[in-house]
């Protein structure tokens, strides 16, 4: 651990790097998988759609069983076909959003059929349409559970992200693929202490957040 630290106090520009490039990558692939994955619950979550809703989520336990390296190797094979990059940012980024899409999808649609049939329908009553009540009820209602799906979703991108090294995109992951080809223990510990520290940050963060937005009639 002393090694480590040492390490941390003499390149304090490289370990910035690579978390910046960690919370890059990170970020893009929480944000572009929140759209999907809330959507797709919103989406999915609807009264006549009990099977797709299955489908879709039996679809995303499937793709969190598929091994990251087999996932990554995949996509870089099928970008490589349609002319994109196959190395770097790009596969990397989506394979992150595959995993990040379970928790989103699961939380959305279960928050939303929770809802409260009578909040729905004194809604109805009231004249509102079915987009003023998505916006207006189902939804407020269902924020928390929708942001705890997110926390979760959050955690899980940023403890995956470090494989994004393998294929140069960067991130916490490289200390730690160095320091076991080199046996530098002061290296994996440098990456892996890093990458459970800001996974702790980043979910102090959104809890935070979570409570700020949440409707003070909602919170706990």
């Amino acid at each position: 651990m002393s090694d480590a630290y040492q390490f941390v106090i003499q390149h304090p520009e490289m370990v910035t790097g690579w978390i910046v490039d960690h919370l890059c990558i990170s970020l893009v692939a929480i944000g572009i998988g929140a759209v999907l994955g809330i959507t797709s619950g919103i989406f999915i979550s609807a009264k006549g759609r009990e099977h797709m809703a299955e489908a879709v989520l039996y679809l995303a336990e499937i793709m969190m069983t598929v091994p990251s390296l087999a996932l990554l190797g995949l996509l870089m094979v099928l970008l490589s076909r349609i002319g994109l990059s196959a190395i770097g940012f790009l596969p990397a980024v989506i394979t992150l959003i595959v995993y990040g899409q379970l928790p989103i999808i699961r939380n959305t649609c279960t928050a939303i059929r929770q809802v409260d049939p009578a909040m729905i329908e004194a809604g109805r009553g009231m004249g509102m349409s079915e987009r003023q009540l998505l916006f207006k009820i189902n939804l407020p209602l269902a924020f928390p559970v929708i942001m705890a799906g997110l926390r979760n979703a959050m955690v899980l991108i940023i403890g995956i992200a470090a494989i994004a090294a393998l294929i140069g995109a960067g991130g916490l992951g490289v200390p730690i693929f160095r320091g076991l080809r080199n046996a530098r223990m002061d290296l994996i510990i440098t990456g892996g202490v890093s990458v459970s520290v800001l996974a702790l940050l980043v979910d102090g963060l959104m809890a935070l957040l979570e409570r700020w937005v949440t409707p003070k009639g909602l919170r706990g």
